[in-house]
């Protein structure tokens, strides 16, 4: 999307081409009315080329008050350099979100941007373990519902969390490189502190994926015998046992109906 003083320049541009354009329409229309009223006297076509001439003026008229106007306001203050490439960002992201696979390569491009940028730190370590987590869980999300849907939508708080406590303890790493000698001691326990409760969170991330893994492993588990055989196996049964009934009663009937002479 443009910025405003781009919209206000484009927009005064369109009312100068529309009021030239209209200016042109009314000189025709009006000479044309002017040469042929008098030469074909006064008739309904007459009245037709008259009154388009009006309208074209009066149009020609409105466009150019409308460009005074616009003119006569100033104009918008040009973006700083920093603004301007943020909305050359934004817009390029939004281009890129679009396409069918674009949300995909965003995801994937942040991903990496964030990693290359805690790369060293012992914050980076802890990043990838989370980041493996985290594509594990998202590949099973969908088959998540019912009783598991509140863990999942846990699971995505905690991811969050646990990627700004990271970032955290990054910054702290380093400032904790820069530090002087004297307060190097405040800055190594809270770095430590901080560091303890990111391997924490990221281990029951793990955890968290481990047990819905099995979850789904459990609720996906076949029974021995689909009902569907068992239902099966009772008809087949029942054949059996009426094919055993109607041979027993044909052997008791042989014998019953001896042959006539």
């Amino acid at each position: 999307m443009a910025d405003e003083r781009t919209r206000y320049f484009r927009r005064l541009s369109r009312l100068r081409r529309s009021a030239r354009r209209w200016s042109v329409f009314a000189g025709g229309l009006g000479g044309a009315a002017a040469v042929l009223t008098p030469y074909a006297g006064l008739g309904l076509p007459d009245a037709a080329w008259a009154g388009a001439a009006g309208s074209a003026v009066a149009l020609a008229a409105w466009r150019w008050l409308d460009l005074r106007a616009l003119a006569a306001q100033p104009a918008p203050p040009a973006l700083n350099p920093a603004e301007a490439a943020a909305r050359s960002r934004a817009r390029l992201v939004a281009a890129v979100e679009r396409l069918p696979v674009g949300s995909g390569l965003l995801a994937e491009a942040r991903r990496v941007r964030n990693r290359v940028a805690l790369r060293g730190t012992t914050a980076g370590q802890h990043w990838s373990r989370l980041d493996r987590a985290s594509l594990t869980l998202a590949g099973m999300a969908p088959r998540l519902t019912g009783l598991a849907e509140p863990a999942v939508l846990e699971a995505a708080d905690a991811d969050r969390s646990l990627r700004e406590l990271a970032e955290r303890t990054a910054s702290v790493e380093r400032a904790l490189r820069l530090a002087p000698t004297d307060a190097r001691a405040s800055l190594t326990e809270a770095h430590r502190t901080l560091t303890a409760q990111l391997e924490s969170g990221v281990a029951a991330y793990e955890r968290l994926v481990v047990a819905a893994a099995g979850y789904l492993a459990e609720d996906a588990r076949p029974e021995p015998t689909h009902p569907a055989a068992d239902r099966l196996t009772e008809a087949t049964d029942l054949l059996h046992g009426v094919a055993s009934a109607l041979a027993e009663l044909r052997a008791v009937d042989r014998p019953l109906r001896a042959p006539t002479r």
